[in-house]
């Protein structure tokens, strides 16, 4: 296979708005066209929702993906486990947990497993209030890919989830690997 694919040009929105797709030329290399088509894809929606979250409910997408944490674990997390799921620095996740324990989304308690740690749980305002933002936040996910394709759609998902797989760790992390081959 050939570095140099040749991807079909898809043209629906004009040059000023493709943002980050905007770098790429005809002569990269596909993955870096690739990377950027996914980075743009990734920032329209994410562009979209932020506006939303904040127009709609007066909240921050980092709030709404640290509630969507807690609400899927309806026994709390550990704040360890919390900054791991939400791929941010403990820094980041004890300012969020401060803010939202003063406005009453979440609640602290210390694990009675290892009373050093500390859990946050949704406290039951908080839990009743993400799920009304979440079920309008599906919505709107729904009207975005609506026109999209059933059968384009699946396919997305599928090949995404293999280049996730692909892209997984396997062993020792990938920069320990590339160090060791330099």
């Amino acid at each position: 296979m050939s570095p140099r694919r040749h991807f079909a040009q898809v043209h629906v929105v004009d040059d000023e708005r493709l943002g980050q797709e905007a770098r790429a030329q005809s002569t990269d290399h596909s993955a870096v066209r690739l990377w950027l088509r996914l980075l743009s894809c990734s920032t329209q929606v994410e562009q979209v929702i932020r506006a939303r979250l904040r127009e709609r409910f007066g909240i921050t997408l980092p709030r709404f993906d640290y509630l969507a944490q807690l609400e899927r674990h309806p026994d709390g997390l550990r704040l360890n486990t919390l900054t791991r799921n939400l791929m941010v620095t403990g820094g980041n996740v004890t300012l969020l947990t401060e803010q939202l324990v003063a406005d009453g989304w979440v609640e602290r308690a210390t694990d009675p497993a290892d009373r050093r740690s500390t859990i946050v749980s949704l406290t039951s305002w908080g839990r009743r209030e993400f799920l009304r933002m979440a079920a309008e936040h599906e919505q709107w996910l729904v009207a975005l890919f609506c026109g999209f394709d059933d059968v384009h759609r699946d396919a997305l998902y599928e090949h995404l989830g293999r280049l996730r797989a692909h892209l997984a760790p396997r062993g020792p992390s990938t920069s320990s690997r590339q160090e060791r081959a330099s």
